[in-house]
Order: C-alpha cells, then structure tokens, then sequence
C-alpha cells in the first residue's frame, strides 16, 4: 500500500463518522446534543468480529466503549438484512451507563451497483479479499459495514430528572434496552419506539433525539457505498485492512519509546455519595517492548453508589491515554481505529469498581470515575516519560441535571422539561506551558450549553459564568482555572450534582502545585449553603445553584525553574 493512497481512505472513512456527527448535531432536538455535541459517531468494519475502522474526534469515553456495544449488537441481532437498526444501553450488555443510548446499523451494498456472483453467498469479506471476484460480488448474509452512533440522552427515566441519580442499583436509573431492533428490514419497530417514550420525562425530545440518531445512520450507509462505488470493494477493503495494520505499527513504535519497566500509581475518588470513604484506583503499569500491560489490581471493591463502572470504560479510558501518549512521542497524528489497541493488554479485578456485577449502579462511573482512571494512568506513565505528562486536570465533570414542570405557557409541546450538563475546568499544566483554564479536559469533550440556548429552552436564569480565578495550581507552568456557572432557578424543579474533586485536589507534576477542589453551592433566602459533591436536593423559585469547578495541577517547581 503506497502511503497516499492510505492517507486518502484515512480521512475517507474518517469523513463518513464525522459527517454523520454533523448530521446528528444538526437534526438532534435536545441541548445536550444539538448545543453540547454529547455523542460519537464510528465506522466498523462487519464479520463476525467487528473492528472499528474510524471514529469521529467527539467523545473520547466513547472511545473504547463503542466496540462493545457494537460486538453486542451483531452477537445478540445477527443475522441482519438491509434497514436494520439495533438499539442498546444496557450497561451490562454492550453500554456504558443508561443515558448513552447507541444505534448500530448494518451496511449492505446497493443491489443496483453491484451484481450478486453465486458463489459469493456465504462467505466472510476476509475469504472475498483473496479473490479476483470482489469488484464484482455482492456479500447477502454478511455486512462489509456496520456504523454506530452513540448519544446522551437528556433523560430515560428513573428516580430523578436527568437519569442520573444516587442510585443504589442499576433499575433506579431509568429504562434499561437490551440489544433488539429497532428498525427491522427498514421498517420501524413501532412497539419498541413507544415503549422507550413512554419510560422517559420528556418523550418529544427523545423521539426527536432518536430520529437524529437514525438520520445519521442513513448518511453513514450513502457515504460508505459511495466509497465503494467509487474505488472497488476489493480496494476498499484492503486500504480498511492495510489501514488497521498500519495504526498498530504506529502504536507499536511509540510504545517502544517508552523505557521499559514496571510503573505503579494510587488515587482515589472522594466518595460514592452514600458514605464519606474514599475510593482507591490502584494501577501497575508494565512496559515490555512494543506492549503494554495495564492492571487495576488494588482497586476497590464495587460500591453501593453509583460509581462504578463497566470494563468497556476501562478499556476507554487506557486507550485514551495510550493515543495521548503515542501521539506526543511520535509527533504525528494517529488514524482512530481497532489497530491502536492491539498493543494493550487490561486486567480488571472481577466485582472490582471496574468491573461490577449486575445490578450494581453505574450512572457516574462512565462521567466520574472514567475521569480519575485517567489521572492514574497519567500518574503512572508520567514516572516513565516526566518531561511529556501533564499534572491533572480537574478529574471531573461537575454533571448537573434538573427537571420539573414548566409553567403554565411556558412550552406549548411538553409538560415536562428535564437537562443534563457536564462543566469545563482547569487543564493541568506540562513541561510545554501553563494548562488551559474553562476547558473541559479528557473524557469529556463537549462544548458548553450557551447561556442564549439555556434560558431559551428552561425556566432559569445563568446570573454568573465566568473563569474562577486562582483556582489553578502554582508551578513553573501553572495550571488552568476553573468555571464559575450560577444558576437561578424560576420555578420549582429537583437538581442532581454528581461531582468529584471536592475532597481530594488534582495532583501537580514536577514540583508543581495542585490545583484547588471545586465547590457546590447553594443561595437560598439570603444564606449560603456549602452542598456535597454529591446530592440531590428540592429547588424553590428564586434559589441559586452555584458550581465552581476544580483547577488544574501546576508543573515544576517555581524555586527550581
């Protein structure tokens, strides 16, 4: 394979992910999507062990995640034919935690491009590749392709608005999808479809949200056949190949860079919102030549919040860390497919935090503790490669959800309104400069709500957003501030904030400082309350929610610098 020819797939199959996010952005209903862009679009590869070929640069939790949904989609639901649509969010059975809800689609070939050769029936695409009939034929039993899109949805139901609860167990946290289809030979499961709307606060929005979903599934499937169209079958399938081949030579040179060695590192999660026992994620990292062995023996146990979190985030979160650092050690940038995780070997203790056993709660082990399995990894790696990783950065989301009734006139379509949002904060500082303040860093990639969207959509007023400043750890480079988002509440709603880093500060590197704890805040009848970093709490008109997010570590001693 010449490297132009594979550098124009690359960003072909790339293209196909991104321009179904622009799709589903654009045509979605609620602000956490069409404002936040909280979703992911990928490309996979069809058998029956589907790779990912390309995803969009959306929602890095999503990262490692989407594959297990995927594998659960075509293990449960195949065999598939032409307009099918699986839907899922089980967290046990392919998803992450209830409020992403993930479509998964097979691609057929157009019947009228393409004419169907006999002997073709039947076989897998890897089989066709060695032969001299794939321009020609047409695969009937088995997609070359399949497409998934992955998006939060405001709410599902569950024990309180937003489905990101205090749960207990996994049923408090709304509706739970199993893998079926939604869509079946291109007609839609109509039973399915309100079965989901009758389960959910705002069932207009979801039905809207949905139908993006599905929009972005028909853009994915027009722009893979006209790949194919275009270049051959024969051709398309083995750039796909030669394309994961090289990602993971790639993969592997980077990871020869780092020293070889055994790396270990502890942090811990302030708590699960049910007692105020700190929660430890342990990790020895071993890097032996081109592979790299990650294991999370020492973690917790799995706990009775909801912090725990699925294998699949696991897998999210170390990959994550694992393009961070190739990308910087190779100073090029990398295809996101399957190829740049074949250098990883993860072990998780089973019953673990990491891997719970059903029903255990998971709502925030995919927003909360994805985040600080990442400021292990880099606490960790940041041993073997000092002058390369950055100090922490806020380790959290600050998740806030709310809902109610509107007030009368409020909304002419529903009578409900439930929002979810992740805050931004400060991004740890590295050897390169001081770390960016408001942003949100890691496993979080989404934008903010605008204020214009928010008071237009919500009975609510924003009366402060701004940076919070000095919030940032001290150092030769210090780190980024955090955000400051007040809220005034005009009519009476319920609010859940699910947050981190309110105990326990985002380390410093390097002789740096760390950056300072978040705060949540609560302003009613002129007195000021200091609220958990977990809870949820009655609203009353006029009261004021004010969030003040965690800044990120300083790098390098400033005595020393």
């Amino acid at each position: 394979m010449d490297a132009a020819t594979l550098t124009i797939f690359n960003h072909l199959f790339a293209s196909v992910a991104e321009e179904m996010g622009v799709t589903l952005g654009r045509t979605a209903y609620s602000p956490n999507i069409k404002e936040r862009l909280d979703y992911s679009c990928a490309v996979f590869l069809g058998g029956e062990r589907p790779k990912m070929l390309a995803q969009a640069a959306h929602i890095p939790v999503h990262l490692g995640a989407m594959p297990a949904s995927v594998r659960a989609a075509v293990e449960r639901c195949a065999p598939f034919r032409p307009g099918d649509v699986v839907i899922l969010n089980d967290p046990y059975l392919g998803g992450n935690h209830l409020p992403d809800i993930t479509l998964v689609s097979p691609v057929f070939l157009n019947r009228d491009q393409y004419s169907v050769d006999q002997y073709s029936v039947g076989r897998s695409p890897t089989d066709l590749l060695t032969t001299d009939l794939l321009d020609t034929v047409l695969l009937t039993t088995d997609p070359y392709f399949l497409v998934a899109s992955r998006a939060h949805h405001a709410d599902v139901g569950g024990m309180s608005p937003g489905s990101m609860p205090l749960s207990t167990e996994l049923y408090q946290e709304g509706i739970i999808i199993p893998p079926l289809k939604l869509v079946d030979g291109g007609q839609r499961n109509e039973a399915v479809w309100q079965l989901i709307l009758r389960n959910v606060r705002t069932p207009w929005e979801r039905d809207g949200d949905l139908a993006a979903q599905l929009a972005a599934h028909a853009t994915g499937a027009t722009r893979l056949n006209e790949i194919v169209g275009r270049y051959g079958l024969r051709e398309t399938l083995a750039q796909a190949h030669a394309l994961l081949d090289y990602t993971e030579s790639l993969t592997r040179a980077a990871v020869r860079l780092i020293p070889d060695g055994r790396y270990t590192f502890t942090d811990y999660l302030d708590d699960d919102g049910r007692t105020d026992e700190p929660i430890p994620i342990a990790v020895a990292i071993t890097v032996d030549g081109d592979t790299l062995a990650v294991d999370f023996t020492g973690t917790a146990a799995a706990v009775t919040g909801n912090l725990n979190a699925v294998p699949a985030i696991v897998d999210a979160a170390v990959a994550y860390c694992l393009r961070c650092v190739a990308l910087r050690l190779l100073g090029a940038d990398l295809p996101m497919n399957a190829g740049g995780f074949a250098p990883l070997t993860i072990h998780v203790p089973r019953g673990s935090l990491l891997d719970p056993r059903p029903p255990h709660a998971v709502a925030a082990g995919n927003v909360e503790t994805s985040q600080r399995l990442v400021d292990v990894v880099f606490g960790a790696l940041a041993q073997a490669l000092p002058d390369l990783v950055p100090a922490a950065g806020q380790g959290t989301m600050n998740n806030l959800t709310f809902g109610g009734d509107y007030p009368d006139g409020w909304h002419a379509a529903a009578a409900q309104f439930a929002y979810y949002e992740t805050i931004g904060g400060g991004a740890g500082a590295g050897r390169d400069g001081d770390g960016a303040s408001g942003v949100h860093v890691h496993m979080s990639n989404t934008r903010n709500t605008p204020v214009e969207a928010l008071e237009y959509g919500m009975p609510i007023r924003i009366t402060e957003y701004a940076l919070r400043e000095g919030s940032g750890g001290r150092g030769l480079h210090a780190g980024g501030d955090g955000l400051v988002r007040a809220i005034e509440f005009l009519t009476a709603a319920t609010v859940t904030i699910t947050a981190d880093r309110r105990r326990r500060e985002p380390y410093g590197l390097s002789g740096g400082m760390p950056g300072k704890c978040g705060r949540n805040l609560l302003w009613r009848a002129g007195a000021l309350t200091r609220l958990p970093g977990k809870t949820t709490l009655d609203i009353q008109p006029g009261d004021i929610v004010r969030i003040e997010t965690p800044g990120g570590g300083g790098w390098g001693s400033i005595e020393t610098g």
